[in-house]
């Protein structure tokens, strides 16, 4: 027997066709249990293929691939059998110095155990390489080992060294031991990141709740979107699984997931509910309300979504496996927040929704505080969009003051081992060894050799140049070093670059060791170089990543609206609530402010990487409250064919949804600010400055000052054009 339920759909249906997302409405009405069954289905078989994913995720280093220091470092293991260390050792003497006849029998002895351990390629010490200033601090308690792992992010990080560290780090009665250098700092990221998500997610799930209730009112409302999000979050790993056979996804790409996860779960599932609350409002029963909130709101989330995708699809223009992870990342969680607020979120409405409406239905105001303030603005859209553009170039301004560097052991906590390993090296040692710059030759005459080696080591910043022809120091031969380490086809030089100029600007250093002109053909590789190359590899790029975005973006736009104005007038929105957000970046991030209250220490520079990141998730994540606005404000125009009234309206209707969603969701990034790696405090501090400004000065201000500047020039060229007779713009 058929509900009234289903009677009233169909009755509804045979009315007419009508739009196509209306008649997928009444038919997610009418196939409502059907289609729960399958979305519990369908969210039983994704966890089970989630459960999955995470072990197979992968890490991943900061490396530009076919870059000169890509060449140096395969040439190096290929015709020298060796390279940069991965691993580094600091023994301190327990009494004594590194020097004594005892403590040098048992460095010599330790050195050898480690070159023997499984995985390592190399070991070298103080001891071995001829006892060198270098690897000796300037107490003379304290020495290096270094160490040699080859092969993948993965293999050193998750196989070698959690077995290699534990054993030796046991140290002896003589010798402390410790840990450190580039692969044990980033091994100690990884799972840090994950409790920093972790511990936020369990703060963040409460609090969503309660501001989700205290909006809407009805503990249901509230739970819905919470769960939306969970089931987005799911789905995503779930389609992660299935490109993870023909492409390395990187472990931070799972907490990419829980974050926006959650955040656009909760934005899409606001909004289908909102519009569904409305149209009951208005008298319609619960089918057609279903099916309005599905015409109109799912239209508005599924060009959201295709917005949200585009934007963060453009890192695959990069040829870097740890961005790209994010697109994969990002494109899967707005497939499932789709999934979830246009198709599940329906059939729960149509059987609970009487659960998610107000206790009262009071009529719907035509007018109110958003209405008002919108009308005000459009009486002086000068004034007042002059003053808000004002405020928000100034908060923008230290992005001028960006200066991009590359990540350090700083990225931790002081608490972790490696940086603390890492803090010692800076203060107690002359000069860097495991970060030498390598620079490699095919044909090198050994007196060619001696004279570019000297030229090297009179470089500002360069500690000692060490080759097969000796130790070179301030432009002189200071000693034999140890040749044998530099036997191979052709020749190679190790530029080792003093504690100070490292810890400051290691990219300048690479640049002067290329500027020197060599007697012979050289590649430049390292550590430092590959960092170099990464970084101008990834800034290189950034013209072609931010044209794509802003071209895809602007063509959703378009069909959206049939307008090219509004788009270009959404871009130049979202471009000041972007650099409003890099401003924050740089002024806490790079120059250090609140750095005490966040806890973390200052490099004065910001790797690439992660604003790339930023940029396009903030993109995304504006233009989600651009296209609700504008939908809200095109309806409206549609109807009465008068752009002030229609942005008035649309603001009133929009506006509160907006600020709740965006509150929630600047919230929810938020909690990440507690995080103990930087570059998690770094995306939940920047995204939730981006979302807050984007939700309220940019779209109550600047939205309405900007279409009443712009008037009926708003609708071309597709529009409709019967605006009246405006007043002068004062």
């Amino acid at each position: 027997m058929r509900t009234a339920l289903d009677a009233r759909s169909a009755d509804a249906r045979e009315q007419g066709s009508g739009p196509r997302l209306r008649r997928l409405g009444f038919l997610l009405v009418r196939r409502r249990r059907l289609v729960l069954s399958l979305a519990l289905a369908a969210l039983v078989v994704a966890g089970a293929l989630a459960a999955g994913v995470v072990p197979r995720l992968s890490l991943a280093r900061f490396e530009a691939p076919g870059s000169e220091s890509d060449t140096a470092r395969a040439e190096l293991a290929e015709r020298f059998g060796t390279g940069s260390p991965d691993l580094v050792f600091l023994v301190t003497v327990r009494r004594g110095t590194v020097d004594d006849p005892a403590v040098e029998a048992e460095g010599r002895e330790l050195t050898a155990r480690v070159g023997r351990a499984e995985g390592v390629a190399e070991s070298a010490s103080y001891w071995t390489r001829g006892e060198p200033a270098t690897l000796r601090s300037r107490d003379g308690r304290q020495a290096l080992i270094l160490v040699r792992v080859p092969g993948d992010a993965d293999h050193v990080r998750n196989q070698v060294l959690p077995r290699l560290v534990p054993e030796i780090t046991r140290g002896t009665a003589l010798l402390q031991v410790r840990a450190g250098g580039g692969e044990e700092v980033f091994r100690q990221t990884v799972p840090l990141a994950r409790q920093d998500f972790v511990r936020a997610e369990l703060v963040i799930f409460p609090l969503a709740f309660a501001l989700l209730w205290l909006y809407q009112r009805r503990a249901m409302a509230a739970l819905v979107p919470i769960l939306a999000g969970v089931f987005a979050m799911v789905i995503a790993l779930a389609l992660l699984s299935a490109v993870l056979p023909f492409a390395e996804i990187s472990t931070f790409a799972l907490n990419l997931t829980l974050a926006m996860g959650l955040g656009l779960g909760i934005d899409y599932c606001l909004f289908v509910i909102h519009r569904f609350r409305e149209e009951t409002g208005r008298g319609a029963d619960r089918a057609a309300a279903v099916a309005g909130a599905v015409e109109h709101a799912g239209r508005t989330v599924l060009f959201s979504g295709i917005t949200v995708a585009a934007s963060l699809a453009v890192l695959f223009a990069l040829p870097f496996d740890f961005l790209r992870s994010f697109a994969y990342a990002g494109i899967a969680v707005v497939a499932g927040g789709l999934v979830a607020a246009v198709i599940v979120l329906p059939a729960v409405l149509a059987s609970i929704g009487g659960a998610l409406l107000p206790r009262r239905i009071r009529p719907e105001r035509e007018t109110g505080f958003w209405h008002g303030l919108a009308t005000r603005v459009m009486r002086r859209p000068l004034v007042f969009g002059g003053l808000a553009t004002a405020v928000l170039l100034l908060l923008a301004a230290p992005f001028l003051g960006l200066r991009f560097g590359v990540a350090d052991d700083r990225i931790l906590p002081p608490q972790a081992p490696a940086r603390q390993v890492q803090e010692v090296i800076r203060q107690t040692f002359p000069a860097e060894e495991t970060d030498a710059i390598q620079v490699i030759s095919k044909t090198a005459a050994p007196g060619d050799v001696s004279q570019y080696a000297a030229k090297l080591s009179a470089l500002p910043g360069v500690a000692r140049v060490d080759s097969a022809t000796g130790s070179y120091t301030n432009g002189l031969r200071t000693g034999d070093g140890a040749p044998a380490r530099f036997e191979g086809e052709g020749a190679w030089l190790s530029v080792v670059p003093s504690a100070a100029v490292l810890a400051v600007d290691p990219v300048r250093l690479v640049e002067s060791v290329r500027a020197v002109e060599p007697p012979f053909e050289v590649l430049v590789g390292g550590y430092p170089a590959e960092l170099a190359d990464y970084r101008a590899s990834v800034v290189d790029r950034l013209p072609l990543v931010l044209a794509l975005m802003l071209g895809v973006t602007f063509l959703v736009l378009t069909l959206m609206t049939r307008s090219v104005i509004l788009p270009v007038k959404a871009t130049l929105l979202n471009v000041l609530s972007l650099g409003v957000m890099f401003g924050a970046v740089v002024w806490v991030f790079q120059d250090g402010n609140l750095s005490g209250l966040l806890g973390f220490t200052p490099t004065g520079t910001l790797d690439p990487s992660i604003p790339i990141l930023m940029l396009c998730i903030a993109y995304g994540l504006s233009m989600d409250y651009e296209v609700f606005l504008l939908s809200r404000i095109k309806e409206e125009y549609d109807r009465t064919g008068d752009t002030e009234r229609a942005v008035a309206a649309g603001l009133q209707r929009g506006a509160p949804l907006i600020t709740a969603a965006g509150g929630i969701l600047a919230l929810t990034f938020a909690a990440y600010a507690t995080a103990q790696v930087v570059f998690v405090q770094m995306l939940g501090v920047g995204m939730a400055v981006a979302v807050l400004v984007d939700a309220t000065v940019v779209r109550a201000v600047l939205v309405p000052s900007l279409m009443r500047l712009a008037g009926p020039l708003n609708w071309w060229p597709g529009g409709r054009v019967r605006d009246r007779a405006s007043t002068p713009a004062r």
